[in-house]
Formats: C-alpha cells, structure tokens, sequence
C-alpha cells in the first residue's frame, strides 16, 4: 500500500456465508417461456408394450432456451424528376431520419449505447461483439459509436430540463462528488438524485463552483451528504451519512483500542438505523424512544471529551478525535433521520450512482474532452432515471433514438 495514501476503512463484517440466496433476499428461479417449437418424445416401446408399466396421464416437460439475432432492413424507393428548365431534381421526402444511404435504427443505436456507457464495453468490443452476433453483417464504425452519448444527450434535453426542476421540487435531495480524469488532469463529477430522479454533471472543480449549475445551487429543501461543509450553504436542513460515520467509527476503534466512546457511537448509530428501517410506512416515529437515543448519544460524546481529556489524541491518528469534534458540532445534521422519515440515514443512493461513472472512468482510463464527459454525464442521469420506471431500458432508449 502507498505510505502517501490513507486506508480507507470497510465497515463490512464477514458473515462466513457464500453470496447469491442469502436470508430475505428474494430468489430467482428459470421461467419457462412460450414454446416456438414443440419436440414430442416417443414413449420408449420397453414401457409402452410393458403390461407391468400403465400411462400416469402426467407429461413431463423441459425446455431448452436459445436466442436468435437477426437483422431487419427497410428499404426506402422513391422516383426522381428533373425540371427540364432549370435542372432542378426533385422527388418526395424521405421519413424522418432516413437521411444517409444506410442508417441504423433506434434497435441497433440503444444497443451499442448501452453496451458501451451502462455496461462498460470498450468501443471495439462493441464492434466486435456486434459483427459476431451477425456474422459479419454489421460493421458499425467507432465514430458513430462513440457520437451516440452526444446524440442521445442532445435528443433529451427536454427530459433533462424536468428533471433538473423535480430535483428542485424534491423534498430530499442527496448528492455527492466523485473524482474523474480529462486530458490527464484531475477534475470532478456530481450527482444528485432523488429516488426516482438523478442527474451528473461535468465539473472542474468541487466546491462552490462545483455546485454552482447544479439543483443544489437554489435547493430549499433537505440535502444529504457526506462531510463536505460546502454544503451546509446550500438547502434548508442536513443529513450526514451515516455508513461514513460507522466506518470512521470502526477505523477508530481499530486505532484507539483502550477508548470506550467509539465502539458505544458506533452500536448506538446501528441501533438507531435499525428502529427506523424497522418501521413500516404507515408507522409513525415514536419520539419517546428518539429522546432516549439523543440523551444516549450525547452522553457517549461526554464520554468522549473525558476520554481525550485524560489521555489527549496522538499527533500521528487525530481522526477519532476530530469525529468526536464533529458529531458534538453537527449533531442536529446527524440524527435529522429520526425526525423526518423522509430523510434516510445514509447517502448510499449518491454513492451508487457515482460508482456507476467509476466503473467507466476505468474503463476509458481518460476522456479526451470535457464535451465528451458532459455528455457522459448527461446520458447517465436519463439512464438512471429511465431505471427507476418499471420500464423496458433497451426498448425506452431505442425509442428515444428513433
């Protein structure tokens, strides 16, 4: 590990378990489909010519399930005239995107874009794996490939103009920022979501002029976030994540061993996850029992300023002690989760959708423009947007291309 570079603690804990059917989770099964070819297997004559062996009138029946790709090409003819006069040649127009001598449809166009920018394929692989599926048929160029993200985001800009205003109407907004690469240099990505709703923006830097352009420029509503203290100018109430804080917890515990304050926080802080994921919608936050949380986590931070006290923080590991600082200084911002029912305990939602541009950042290594990011993020925001309908994705895009 780079001596330069902090570790980042992981709150995970091994539960010895092998992953996929764990407890609660729901299972997935094979489905059977409608059979577009049915095989019947003749009864075996050693059963049927068998007076010991009599027909159950049960049949048994298996499937074997393939997938076909085949392409489809509308052809487009029409009769050209030639005014004899002025030699102008005139002839009736074309439906709307026939403009080149062969064009490829939404079908095609939403499969390479989501091939490329939702799974992470490189965009040789794509041309490949599309020349495969086809025998060769189709070759598709890289630049038409790689202007897909410019196109889809340009065909959107209503949709990304709603958005932006229900992000603005949201009671709750998380958000977040995450690093990228452009030209080698170092800039920066944010989000913000709500749950049905979420958008990425391309920015130089974080800070103010990160968020300036953003919904969270004139949000008056809840934002949640990790410890950025940019954000505490913007909206109307906070909420801290709370998973951040667990794993600084943990990182303490590990590196203040003799300190009883942080492992109290920490089984507190799960303790109070739990009773709100606990509730059901129509149950109603009990404030007895809020009380009692807050008087028991404002006692451990006592427990905290004692502890430091008779033995100060190191100079070499002063992060436990600058958690406790924080959890006394932004306590309203870190239990708001009791209080509202709106507000979730951590920003996990921000933290998923910016792992999403992760997986790509590795995959392109660096983006060449800060146009091509821009539109990067804008194509990210529809497709997980378009995610949260209940709706078929290929067929929702392919449309949005045609």
């Amino acid at each position: 590990m780079n001596p330069n570079h902090k570790k980042i603690p992981n709150s995970c804990e091994k539960t010895g378990k092998k992953p996929g059917g764990q407890p609660g989770h729901k299972g997935h099964g094979r489905k059977r489909q409608t059979p577009t070819n049915q095989i019947h297997i003749p009864a075996p004559e050693k059963y049927t010519n068998n007076p010991d062996f009599k027909p159950t009138g049960k049949i048994i029946v298996k499937q074997i399930v393939n997938l076909n790709i085949s392409i489809t090409v509308d052809e487009y003819d029409t009769l050209e005239f030639r005014n004899i006069h002025t030699g102008q040649r005139v002839r009736a127009d074309f439906p709307s995107g026939v403009i080149n001598d062969v064009n490829y449809g939404g079908s095609i166009k939403s499969f390479a874009f989501l091939l490329n920018n939702r799974c992470c394929v490189s965009i040789d692989k794509v041309r490949e794996f599309l020349s495969e599926l086809t025998d060769g048929k189709l070759q598709i160029s890289k630049g038409m490939i790689n202007g897909l993200c410019k196109e889809f985001s340009k065909k959107t800009e209503t949709e990304q103009k709603e958005a932006f205003l229900d992000l603005l109407l949201s009671p709750v907004l998380n958000t977040d920022f995450t690093g990228s690469r452009l030209s080698g240099k170092n800039v920066q990505v944010a989000v913000c979501a709500s749950q049905d709703t979420a958008m990425y923006f391309a920015r130089e830097n974080k800070g103010h002029k990160g968020v300036k352009g953003t919904p969270v420029e004139d949000y008056q509503g809840i934002l949640v976030h990790d410890h950025d203290k940019t954000f505490y100018n913007y909206g109307s109430e906070h909420q801290e994540c709370l998973a951040h804080v667990i794993r600084y917890l943990k990182d303490s515990i590990e590196n203040e061993p003799n300190l009883k304050w942080n492992k109290q926080m920490r089984q507190l802080l799960q303790e109070m996850i739990h009773y709100r994921n606990s509730l059901d919608l129509d149950d109603d936050l009990d404030y007895d029992i809020v009380a009692e949380y807050e008087a028991k986590y404002l006692h451990i931070l006592e427990l905290a300023k004692e502890e430091y006290e008779y033995e100060p923080p190191s100079d070499y590991y002063r992060e436990g002690y600058n958690l406790y600082m924080r959890l006394y200084e932004y306590k309203e911002s870190h239990l708001l989760f009791l209080h509202d029912k709106r507000v979730p305990s951590n920003n996990n939602l921000s933290e998923r959708l910016l792992r999403v541009h992760k997986r790509k950042q590795r995959q392109v290594m660096t983006f060449r423009s800060f146009d091509s990011l821009h539109y990067l993020c804008n194509s990210m925001g529809m497709i997980a947007s378009l995610c949260t309908q209940e709706k078929n994705l290929y067929k929702s895009i392919a449309s949005i291309f045609d």
